[in-house]
């Protein structure tokens, strides 16, 4: 009787000892694919806060470049000030897409920040060699930013 009872009591322990076992293993693989899935969330984000702030970078820097190009050929002030108009509202359109990128990748806020400063510097340019010239640094810049952010998805 007490060797059943022995044989019984290691059946039970043994079938417990699976069940916390198999338990485990399934809270452990859970929690491995939550956070492959909040990793692939966080890098999803990041991809699209690079886009539309390089996107948003662009398109300031094309009403920059047409905005100083009327200015610089003397443009009717109505063309002038439509132009001006635009650059404006595209200039508003960074701030969104810059603070979004700087707190989801704080190790890119630097080069963030320069890729719009660089197209900011476009404003006021001496003549057209110096408008080409800033307009070709704010691209550089841009694409530092994207070189910068694929290295940290790396």
């Amino acid at each position: 009787m007490a060797a059943e009872l022995a044989l019984s009591l290691v059946g039970v322990l043994g079938t417990l000892a699976g069940t916390l076992t198999v338990t485990a293993l399934q809270h452990r693989a859970a929690r491995s694919e939550r956070t492959e899935r909040t990793e692939q969330d966080r890098r999803r984000e990041l991809v699209q806060a690079v886009t539309a702030l390089v996107t948003a970078l662009a398109d300031h820097r094309r009403a920059m470049w047409a905005r100083e190009r009327l200015r610089l050929t003397g443009a009717d002030e109505a063309v002038y000030a439509e132009a001006r108009s635009e650059s404006h509202r595209t200039r508003a359109e960074i701030t969104a897409p810059l603070v979004t990128l700087s707190i989801l990748a704080p190790a890119l806020a630097h080069a963030a920040g320069d890729a719009a400063r660089a197209t900011y510097a476009m404003r006021g340019a001496a003549d057209h060699d110096v408008l080409n010239q800033a307009r070709t640094e704010a691209a550089d810049t841009s694409e530092r930013l994207v070189a910068a952010a694929a290295e940290q998805l790396a």
